[in-house]
Order: structure tokens, then sequence, then C-alpha cells
């Protein structure tokens, strides 16, 4: 089911197929009769549609978020960040699939894989409302990057996403709410605000599995956070960081203030 995800291209069929293997992961667990696990070679690099055209960060335009290409601009940015997110969280499951873990750990992730999938959505009716859509501009070609760095280690690849990608996320989302309540642009404050309600649960999957394969293999969780972040992550996190929403997702303070740009 994951593979069938990660291999199809067009962004609406891809979340359509995992919001669907989502419902039948779900149905058979409520029914007591969970699906077996098993193995399947993912591909390196998820299948993308022609467009967007990805191009290196340093080379996507800049436009400011005030005039209306520019919150277009943000919104279509949003949408490449949550198709990406869909791809992550189907790709952990068959890519670490040879390690033993809980049925939990996959109910987390093919939910988190289904939250996404509707981000994706809700990112693109709001496009499409402004007379755009996904793929008209071009987008960020580094958004695998961390999935590619990570791809033979497990609790590098729960510490770079969730923890510290997802995680900003929480810092930057109530920041672009309040371009688009400026704005009056209703769908998507509303679509903005259901992504940084439900992104919470997303960094504390990482933060718990992180944790549960600390506690497996006797580590400090907090000295592994620091040196899997450090030979993950290129440069320094960058604060303001928003330590309500991260204490939430079980992120403390001296997980990531020690890693932050001075």
């Amino acid at each position: 089911m994951a593979v069938e995800v990660l291999t199809t291209p067009d962004g609406r069929a891809k979340t359509a197929l995992s919001r669907r293997h989502a419902a039948t992961w779900f149905a058979a667990r409520e029914a007591g009769t969970p699906l077996p696990v098993g193995t399947a070679k993912p591909p390196l690099r998820p299948a993308r549609p022609d467009a967007p055209e990805l191009l290196d960060p340093r080379d996507v335009p800049k436009r400011k978020p005030g005039s209306p290409q520019g919150r277009i601009a943000l919104l279509h940015a949003v949408a490449h960040i949550e198709l990406n997110a869909v791809d992550l969280h189907w790709d952990i499951i068959p890519r670490f699939a040879h390690v033993n873990m809980p049925l939990g750990f996959y109910d987390d992730w093919v939910k988190a894989a289904d939250e996404e999938s509707k981000y994706f959505n809700l990112m693109c009716d709001c496009l499409e409302e402004l007379g755009s859509h996904y793929g008209a501009l071009p987008a960020h070609a580094g958004m695998w990057r961390a999935a590619e760095d990570t791809v033979d280690d497990f609790m590098g690849r729960l510490a770079v996403v969730p923890m510290v990608l997802e995680a900003r996320g929480l810092d930057v989302t109530p920041g672009m709410i309040e371009i688009f309540r400026k704005a009056d642009a209703t769908s998507a404050v509303a679509a903005l605000e259901t992504i940084y309600a439900e992104e919470v649960g997303h960094v504390a999957y990482g933060s718990k599995w992180f944790h549960f394969l600390c506690g497996r293999h006797d580590h400090d969780p907090k000295d592994a956070f620091h040196t899997l972040v450090q030979r993950y992550f290129k440069g320094a996190l960058k604060p303001p960081f928003n330590e309500e929403k991260r204490a939430e997702a079980g992120l403390p303070p001296d997980f990531y203030w020690p890693l932050a740009a001075s």
C-alpha cells in the first residue's frame, strides 16, 4: 500500500490513494483483524508529476507575501511541503519494516499520512479558488533530501523529519495564518488552522517513537537527538521557536535550543 502511494505521480491521485489505504488500514484495526505489515521495496525517490518544475532552493523566486501573487506562492509552497510529507510518512513504513515495531507505530504514520493528504488537497483547493493550481509555480527541489540522507538510519529519520522539519511548521504557521487573515482569505485561514492544530500530533509521533527506540537501545534521547540532527540536518535550527506547541508535542527546549543559530 505504501509503495503504491509512493509510485503514484499525480498529487490528487496520490492523496486519494493514500486516504483510501488509510481507511482500509483503520477499518481492519477496528474490526480486530489488522492487516499484516509485510515487506516491500520503496523507491529511493517518490514519483512526481511533470509540474511543478523543481529548482535549487536558491533559484526559487522570492515573492512578497503581502501581495496576491505572494499569497499564491506561499500556498503553493505549503502544498509542495504537504505532498512531500505524504510520501515521507508512507516511506517510513516499508523503509524500516525490517525493524520490529508495535502496531501502534503503523497506526500513527498511516494517520499522519492520511492527514497530510487532506492538507495537500486543502492547499490545492485554496490555490484553485485564487485561479491557480499546484504545479503552476516552480518548487523547492531539496524537500526529499532528509529522506535520502536518512535512508539507512531509522532514528535519524525520526529526529530530522518530524522532530526538526515538522516542528519548524509549528514555529512558522501562526505567521502564515496572520498573513491570510489580514487579506480576508477565509478558506486559507481555515485550512492553515486545521494544519496547525493537527501537526502537533505528527511531531509527537516522532518524539514518541524516537524515545521508544532510545529506550530499546539504551541511548540518552537528548544526546542521541543532538548527534543525529548535527549529522543529518544542514545548518543550525532557526529561532524563534513555538515553545508551547513544541512542549505539547513532547519536545523540551533542551532538545532544540543547543542546536539553534546564535
